[in-house]
């Protein structure tokens, strides 16, 4: 796993072969990113990255300049391998927390610039995040939720859907605080 650009820019983590998650691509998450600075500053911005997995999205923002990143994973060892992460860069920015998204989503009264949802595209309860996500008000006015998932799901017709890109079997879909 690499880190693509900021003030982490080119480091490596090696993820256990025995890790469940699989990291978003580099090429996903490059194409993603440079969409992203069209919509949000990072520079002192605060996010939440969901299903954080590897943790290369909290990462990747915090190496960009977010001042606050909320990683949220259930998985012990993934949990376990971003603190690992983390203090390799000795970055404090980043409070990795090891919970269930959807009990965080109902106890959460921060605001967040960015949001970001990595799912198992397996997760039966995948179609109903954007709402639960944009249900509360967890995203700033102007502010972004990312949403990673496979190709059979659609969007676009959601009152806050602001944007969809592939880049090979990865799919996002962008959202705004707003219906547009």
């Amino acid at each position: 796993m690499r880190i693509i650009t900021g003030k982490y820019k080119g480091r490596h983590f090696d993820i256990p072969r025995s890790f469940k998650a699989r990291p978003t691509t580099d090429f996903a998450k490059e194409n993603i990113f440079n969409v992203l600075t069209g919509y949000v500053d990072f520079e002192g911005a605060a996010a939440l990255d969901l299903f954080s997995g590897t943790g290369s999205i909290s990462l990747e923002l915090l190496s960009r300049g977010c001042s606050q990143v909320v990683s949220v994973e259930l998985d012990r060892d993934h949990h376990r391998f971003i603190q690992d992460c983390l203090r390799k860069l000795d970055d404090k920015a980043c409070v990795p927390l090891r919970t269930d998204v959807f009990r965080f989503l109902k106890s959460c009264h921060q605001q967040f610039d960015v949001i970001f949802a990595d799912p198992p595209y397996a997760l039966k309860e995948l179609p109903q995040i954007p709402d639960l996500v944009l249900g509360k008000p967890l995203l700033k006015e102007g502010g972004v939720f990312v949403f990673e998932h496979g190709k059979d799901y659609d969007f676009s017709s959601h009152p806050h859907f602001l944007e969809h890109r592939a880049y090979g079997s990865v799919n996002f879909t962008l959202f705004s605080a707003n219906s547009l």
